[in-house]
């Protein structure tokens, strides 16, 4: 073990900042990171063992406990519930013997829920050693569990064909479907690698950076900061060296596009990479990949490699002098609150993924406290589409708002789940014809994740844009057949509660607060001050550091906002206060182990 530990660290050059993939490689060889490895971690670091056993605990898919020569993880997203997965998972259990949370007497398999994998397009789906299971039937379980039982490799588990494009690779062989549903201006085919780096090899640093302001390209993972404006703050910013990141940490329930874009089109990210790096004088780009796509990974590094060896990467790109920029994959190990650009930082730097107070923000004091533009993959993969036809070009695409065009990933009820790429200024109705979603039969859409908000069928007609509906690209329709309080909403509450880092007493506390408030009502105990007091705690939550607290009780707040019926039918009327405690059902398990008939 000592010796294998110690060769895992000098392979990463023995840097404590690369302490992540030191994690992830140790657990991927044992099942788990051991007390012993953690101690020798810290001992070559020069660090507490404290210190490398919280970056081990706050992550997914690390463990200090064994999970098993077979690791089973189940997606238990709102959509992978909607499509069956609660006999799928019943099935498991009752194949392995053992409840989730749990391995096998004999240490061949562990069985564990997880958050979202990024499938919701083929759901219910499973994440087994790093290869990924989709749409799964209790049948396929029972076959997929007496492979586990005979030994076989996962990789001889798979009875169906590999998926289409580039998962059909000999460094992917995945059966993962893309489902890309409506190509636009930026995944067309036509791309020609290299083309704009070449462009911008002719062109001034700022030139770029003009360009790019003149498209009013905002970003698109959210939030809408303005591109071009993101980079000049980081090339005027002071600093010895300079970072650009890709942030491929898609973790919100419902988005899958970058999963597709990292399939298909990573030589038009890098590319997009490259550009960024030239305009704000960085030499460094580091792409921060979910761990859930690691089954990628040979795929990405090949690619990379292929890029250096025709000098799209290294010294003297193209053989412009000074213009030297390389990238890497950095993998998390799960964690939604990652996904924000900070916190995503600090992950990258081998610690807990909390983010950080700002100001100061990235573009000056970043990774490694150096100014670092931090980009998600949809953006940087536009870049190149602006440098190779011009920042006029890709804003005559779209709304005044909202320039150029934006990647959906669309699942849930409609008979095309899948990416759509769409001039802003769609309506939703719009999005629920091209998707094949039959509107009599559609209560609901969630626009923008768990994060976003649920709309009702008055609000179809809304517009897909900053200046209406902003979205980070997710859009899951929800048929009338479905309870949305408790197929829905209890479920994005569960699961913000579930990836909440802790740091903030507001996102640590209230959310929890919220959610049991919820299963009041569920229950059938709520009165009216209950939907007042949600009403009030929802606000508190806006005090919280980051994105993930400021909008963890959207669930609920936007529920009760376009669909207060379904609360107000669930409330007792003729109470004014109920404080939802029942002493028989709180005596009746100490009763049962008695013997003893309550007397209450």
């Amino acid at each position: 073990m000592k010796a294998a530990v110690k060769k895992t660290i000098e392979k990463y050059g023995s840097d404590k900042y690369r302490l992540m993939d030191v994690l992830i490689e140790i657990q991927q060889e044992n099942g788990y990171i051991s007390k012993e490895a953690i101690a020798q971690i810290a001992e070559e670091y020069g660090m507490s063992e404290v210190d490398v056993e919280q970056t081990v605990s706050f992550y997914h898919f690390l463990s200090q406990k064994p999970t098993g020569k077979y690791s089973i993880y189940l997606n238990n997203s709102a959509v992978a519930n909607m499509m069956g997965r609660a006999d799928v998972a019943a099935t498991f259990q009752k194949e392995l013997g053992i409840k989730f949370g749990d391995v096998t007497p004999d240490g061949r398999a562990g069985l564990f829920e997880t958050s979202c994998i990024g499938m919701n397009d083929q759901e219910p789906a499973a994440i087994i050693n790093n290869h990924i299971f989709t749409r799964l039937t209790p049948f396929r379980v029972k076959e997929i569990c007496r492979d586990i039982k005979e030994g076989k490799e996962v990789s001889e588990m798979f009875v169906q064909d590999w998926g289409d494009g580039e998962n059909r690779s000999d460094l992917v062989h995945s059966v993962v479907s893309n489902n890309i549903r409506k190509i636009g201006p930026v995944l067309e085919r036509t791309f020609k690698v290299g083309q704009a780096i070449e462009k911008i090899t002719k062109m001034k640093p700022e030139e770029v950076i003009d360009e790019v302001k003149k498209s009013n390209m905002r970003g698109r993972g959210g939030a809408g900061f303005p591109t071009g404006l993101k980079w000049e703050f980081c090339r005027n910013a002071a600093g010895e060296k300079k970072y650009i990141f890709c942030n491929a940490d898609e973790g919100e329930p419902g988005t899958f596009k970058d999963r597709v874009i990292l399939t298909e089109r990573p030589r038009l990210l890098f590319e997009g990479m490259v550009i960024a790096g030239y305009a704000v004088g960085a030499t460094e780009g580091i792409v921060y990949v979910r761990y859930e796509y690691k089954y990628l990974e040979k795929h990405l590094e090949d690619i990379l490699q292929k890029a250096r060896e025709v000098n799209y990467l290294g010294k003297n790109i193209l053989g412009k002098e000074g213009f030297d920029f390389d990238i890497r994959i950095q993998f998390g190990a799960g964690a939604y609150v990652c996904g924000e650009e900070s916190a995503l930082i600090e992950s990258a730097e081998g610690k807990r993924g909390e983010p950080r107070d700002r100001p100061p923000f990235p573009v000056e004091k970043g990774y490694h406290d150096m100014p670092t533009v931090v980009n998600n993959v949809e953006t940087l993969c536009s870049v190149v589409k602006v440098i190779l036809n011009g920042g006029d070009w890709y804003k005559s695409l779209g709304t005044h708002e909202s320039t150029g065009t934006k990647l959906l990933s669309i699942s849930g009820d409609c008979k095309f789940p899948g990416v759509y790429e769409v001039v802003w200024g769609f309506s939703v109705n719009d999005i629920l014809d091209m998707v094949g979603a039959n509107k009599e039969d559609v209560m609901a859409v969630q626009v923008g994740g768990p994060s976003g908000a649920i709309i009702t069928t008055n609000e179809f007609n809304r517009i897909l844009g900053y200046e209406d509906l902003a979205t980070g690209g997710s859009l899951i329709i929800i048929g009338k057949q479905r309870d949305i309080l408790n197929d829905i909403v209890l479920n994005f509450m569960d699961f913000f509660i579930s990836e909440s880092c802790g740091s903030c007493s507001t996102c640590r506390i209230v959310p929890t607060l919220m959610r049991n408030k919820l299963n009041k009502i569920l229950n059938a105990r709520g009165v009216r001050q209950d939907l007042d007091d949600l009403h009030e705690w929802g606000k508190i939550l806006k005090a919280s550091r980051c994105g993930l607290g400021q909008t963890a009780g959207n669930p609920i707040l936007s529920s009760l906002k376009n669909f207060p019926d379904l609360y107000e039918e669930k409330i007792q009327k003729n109470k004014t206060f109920d404080s939802g405690f029942d002493l028989n059902i709180a005596v009746k398990e100490s009763a049962k182990a008695t013997g003893r008939i309550p007397n209450v």
